[in-house]
């Protein structure tokens, strides 16, 4: 005699009372300032609060002011050599503390891996200011290094997540295919590894470059004379005067991140 078995309703937080509102709420919220302010950088007068007519006016003002195109440089390389740097070095975390053994100190690694994560930036910020000032006072030198270094030890982190989680999901069963038919540990790397775990360096790549573009308050504390980023530029007139100028480089900027973090989703987009 088959018995039968009542299968209980399944949970669906959509029916819950007040979620579609709440929901609602927060995407407001959340999204309702960034469009005024993408919206009123297309305003044709100087108002901030008074739409005088569309116009592009303010993103050519934009383009051609040099105060923006230097820091907007400044910016780029300042990204790009952190995002190259913190790869590399997340990289190297992440294969030695997913392709060994469990070992002693393990947890211990993955917290001081993940320390920016944890604790304020600002506190970062502190600390790198002041281990910075008794290297300059030292030394004398007061580069680039400093702003480079700052923006690679914050963004490793955030490439270090979706690097290990890709090595996590990765089949070891062929890296153990390649060593079993006498793959040198480098062979094994470079021809089975590396190819399976390009998207996730890709968009840890992806993700610190970013983190490194938008970042002020770690850069305000560390940069020096003349090496203002995009970020901190548009800080510094902000303190001034606010015009839809700066309305229009927030824009441009915004679209540059929602574009990378698309890129990153592709690439962390689990395949059937």
């Amino acid at each position: 005699m088959a018995s039968t078995v009542k299968r209980g309703k399944l949970f669906s937080i959509y029916k819950l009372p007040g979620f579609t509102f709440i929901a609602i709420a927060c995407f407001l919220m959340l999204y309702a300032p960034i469009m005024t302010l993408v919206g009123y950088s297309f305003n044709s007068g100087r108002s901030l609060a008074l739409w005088e007519g569309f116009s592009v006016r303010w993103y050519y003002s934009a383009w051609e002011n040099t105060a923006v195109q230097e820091a907007t440089l400044l910016s780029l390389a300042i990204a790009l050599q952190a995002a190259l740097y913190s790869t590399i070095l997340a990289t190297m975390a992440a294969l030695g503390t997913t392709r060994t053994r469990p070992f002693r100190g393990q947890t211990a690694i993955y917290t001081m891996i993940n320390q920016p994560l944890m604790v304020p930036e600002i506190v970062t910020a502190v600390a790198l200011l002041i281990c910075f000032a008794v290297i300059k006072q030292a030394t004398g030198y007061h580069g680039l290094v400093y702003l480079v270094a700052a923006h690679t030890a914050f963004c490793i982190p955030f490439a270090y997540l979706p690097i290990r989680a890709r090595l996590e999901d990765m089949d070891l069963s062929l890296e153990t295919a390649a060593a079993d038919l006498y793959a040198t540990p480098w062979r094994c790397f470079r021809r089975v590894t590396l190819p399976l775990l390009w998207p996730g360096i890709l968009a840890g790549g992806m993700l610190a470059f970013v983190i490194s573009l938008d970042d002020v308050v770690i850069t305000e504390f560390v940069k020096s004379a003349g090496q203002d980023t995009l970020p901190t530029y548009m800080l510094g007139q902000l303190r001034r005067v606010i015009t839809p100028e700066m309305n229009a480089i927030a824009s441009a900027l915004l679209v540059v991140s929602v574009l990378l973090v698309s890129l990153i989703f592709l690439l962390n987009r689990k395949k059937s």
